[in-house]
């Protein structure tokens, strides 16, 4: 593994299909490409994130899962769990947070990736989607200390879902990062696995512009041509 990796197992949560493709799937490439494993948990179904697509509910979640999992082995990435909560209606719930930290006792992994709950700024309407604050507020409240406690949903116990106690968080998005990673050699599958997103995205030859100009100016600190900027906090 690279230095910039002390883990060899990553969750990713992302509140739809194709958030966490923007915020690190260089990163996600880089480490699936060295040995590491990384899977995806997609909070909500994506139902309304479409664009000049007319079918049923049903089916547009279908396409936007399959989009999911096809851009998901772009990256190295063999397993995405989907939640399917309902898109735009988020709400941080028990019932949420266990979910949460049910997959995070599943897959057991080393640290976990996720949106930023630190982001409270409200300068972009997209960036700051409620579903995108309310996963990840939820995911935080799921890392602890839900997910390493016995204290906390019994009932997974008694199922044989047994707590387990991650190493920390890297939140993507991020105001104030700390962390940067070079996706000099990732960045073309990062493009190639938004591509896959054709539901979602309708002009992509100007996003592929905008996600190198972020993917340099993220890289411009530490003399890297491109790199996706993390906050990192660990116990």
């Amino acid at each position: 593994m690279a230095k910039e990796f002390n883990f060899k197992k990553v969750l990713v949560f992302s509140p739809h299909p194709d958030d966490l493709d923007f915020g690190c799937a260089g990163t996600v490439a880089k480490l699936t490409s060295e040995g590491g494993e990384v899977v995806y948990c997609i909070i909500t179904n994506g139902e309304k994130g479409i664009h000049k697509v007319k079918k049923f509910p049903k089916e547009i979640i279908a396409m936007r899962e399959k989009e999911q999992r096809d851009a998901a082995k772009v990256v190295g990435v063999n397993k995405v769990i989907f939640l399917r909560e309902k898109d735009g209606e988020l709400e941080h719930t028990r019932a949420l947070i266990k979910k949460i930290v049910k997959a995070i006792r599943q897959v057991k992994p080393d640290i976990v990736f996720s949106l930023d709950p630190a982001n409270l700024n409200f300068d972009s309407f997209g960036r700051f989607h409620r579903d995108h604050r309310v996963t990840a507020e939820a995911v935080f409240d799921a890392i602890y200390p839900a997910a390493g406690s016995i204290a906390f949903f019994s009932e997974l116990e008694k199922s044989g879902i047994l707590p387990h106690q991650i190493q920390g968080a890297w939140f993507f998005s991020a105001a104030k990062p700390d962390t940067f990673i070079d996706i000099s050699r990732t960045i073309d599958k990062k493009v190639e696995a938004l591509r896959r997103h054709e539901g979602q995205i309708n002009d992509m030859a100007n996003l592929e512009k905008w996600i190198r100009s972020r993917a340099q100016d993220a890289g411009k600190k530490k003399k890297m041509k491109y790199a996706e900027a993390f906050r990192s906090l660990t116990f």
